[in-house]
């Protein structure tokens, strides 16, 4: 589980909650009407931009916000240079025992086309589309949360105009006009805390996951490649090893090298 995520928003919530209740009373800073407003204006827009399959769909995307993926790149590298192995030992025809024990499915499937005989453009068109599909299922769950990020604030100035009226239809009774403006500016700071706490953030970390995906299936991608075309292990440990940020690169290299030789 990536902690950053969820920490990143706890933290956030309880510094603005602490802050409030240090210089006033929480319970001002609670409205229904103004949640029902921002909340359910900012989804009522996001479905009208995007179909309901869209917009129930990003919650599986969601996932990969607090998913973590350290080191993932490494166990790769070290699952193809042992599949090198029993390929130059015993034949590729060899790998198909291997793959019941391959978790992820692209890899599987990759490894499966190799043992199977396709030819290598076949493969790497073949997977190429797949990677290609999967980055518009990224992108598209990123710019939900993008464009919800867009919507709340501006239902919060919406909430804000309908308290405003409010309390502007009230003027004869002056003693009203502070707590109505009160919660009349309710609702655009629950827009701006859900955009800038939660929907913009999690739209860039989506980015960032996507493109972590992204440089994970292009590793599996050259592996597979490497193994159909029956490379030696240590080069295919240095040509995966690109593939591995520098710091885990430099912690693992040893070890990869030395399950290479």
């Amino acid at each position: 589980m990536d902690l950053a995520t969820f920490i990143g928003i706890v933290t956030g919530v309880v510094l603005i909650v602490v802050s409030i209740m240090l210089n006033g009373d929480i319970s001002a800073f609670f409205d229904p009407a103004s949640i029902m407003i921002v909340v359910g204006g900012t989804l009522a827009a996001t479905m009208v931009k995007y179909t309901m399959k869209d917009v129930l769909g990003v919650m599986g995307v969601l996932r990969n916000a607090f998913r973590s993926q350290d080191n993932i790149q490494s166990e790769i590298v070290a699952k193809f240079v042992e599949l090198a192995k029993i390929t130059r030992k015993d034949g590729i025809l060899a790998v198909d025992r291997e793959l019941s024990k391959i978790e992820d499915p692209f890899m599987r499937d990759g490894l499966m086309m190799a043992v199977d005989g396709n030819e290598p453009d076949t493969i790497r068109n073949i997977m190429e589309t797949e990677l290609n599909y999967l980055q518009g299922r990224h992108r598209k769950g990123s710019a939900i949360f993008s464009a919800m990020g867009e919507y709340s604030p501006a239902f919060g100035m919406l909430g804000t105009l309908i308290g405003l009226i409010n309390m502007l239809r009230a003027l004869d009774d002056p003693s009203n006009i502070g707590a109505g403006m009160a919660v009349a500016l309710v609702t655009t700071f629950y827009g701006s805390v859900l955009a800038n706490l939660v929907f913009l953030p999690l739209s860039g970390k989506l980015k960032n996951k996507s493109e972590e995906e992204v440089t994970q299936k292009e590793l599996i991608i050259e592996g597979v490649l490497a193994i159909q075309q029956g490379e030696h292990p240590r080069n295919i440990n240095r040509r995966l090893l690109n593939f591995v940020p520098p710091k885990q690169r430099a912690a693992n290299q040893k070890e990869l090298e030395t399950a290479s030789k």
